[in-house]
């Protein structure tokens, strides 16, 4: 049996973390705080809820991974319960760790058609390469990752890649350190039997021990809270510069006879 449950791994590697970045985030100046990054983080929680449950689900059902004998108390579906918890702690863990880095680059929401484009398109060619490796069981597992991801990725590239290249260095810290952490407490419940990952739907590539679709999936999850949350906070910074008002005074003055003599 293993030396924890999933609630007690939960609570050992995600609650003393979450308490200290949450503090600091409240009672540092320069820090992240406030109605507008904490709803922010409330979106990106019941996006990865909806979004991740039914894959998450699918997975288990399909043998790609599997829970430790006693680790488990109640199931949801196929899920148990922490799996569930473990939607909401880690991108609160994530993002309580970008909040004491914020940045907001001068930079404006009108992003270039074309530039719209390519970030979308780059985000779907995740999925079909995620797709084409859907057809080999070795290859299922880290398929299933990228399938999932690319729609997110359309979007948020979409959005705004040129602003998330802009504030590069910002999204790099943020995503390493938690990545990391997330590593190293996921390969100790893989070790000690708290969950277990099928060695026939994975590559049997290792990242320091760590099946490498595992290191990729927590590349990919933490990706999404960062950008989602990076770019939530630059819509805000836009409407306060009143770069929206301006869009709608714009649309509202428009005349089809204003672009023909222009």
């Amino acid at each position: 049996m293993a030396p924890l449950t999933y609630l007690e791994f939960l609570l050992v590697f995600f609650l003393p973390p979450i308490l200290l970045f949450g503090v600091l985030a409240a009672v540092r100046e320069q820090s992240w705080w406030g109605w507008r990054p904490v709803s922010g983080l409330a979106v990106i929680i019941v996006i990865a809820v909806i979004y991740t449950t039914p894959w998450d689900n699918l997975l288990i059902a399909a043998g790609v991974w599997e829970y430790g004998e006693g680790t488990t108390l109640v199931h949801f579906w196929e899920a148990p319960l922490g799996e569930y918890l473990f939607f909401v702690l880690q991108p609160v863990l994530t993002a309580l760790w970008l909040f004491q880095f914020p940045a907001i680059a001068d930079m404006s929401l009108r992003v270039p058609a074309k530039s719209r484009l390519i970030g979308v398109v780059a985000g779907l060619s995740v999925s079909a390469v995620g797709y084409l490796l859907l057809g080999t069981q070795s290859t299922f597992y880290l398929g299933a990752i990228l399938l999932w991801s690319g729609p997110i990725l359309a979007i948020q590239w979409g959005f705004g890649w040129p602003y998330l290249w802009e504030i590069r260095r910002t999204v790099a810290i943020a995503l390493a350190v938690p990545t990391v952490y997330y590593w190293v407490i996921d390969r100790f419940a893989i070790e000690t039997g708290i969950w277990t990952i099928s060695a026939a739907q994975t590559t049997g590539v290792a990242l320091f021990g760590l099946p490498i679709e595992e290191a990729v999936f927590f590349v990919m999850t933490n990706i999404f809270a960062i950008q989602g949350l990076v770019m939530y906070m630059w819509l805000f910074d836009r409407v306060d510069r009143g770069e929206l008002e301006a869009w709608t005074v714009a649309i509202r003055n428009w005349r089809p006879s204003n672009s023909i003599e222009g």
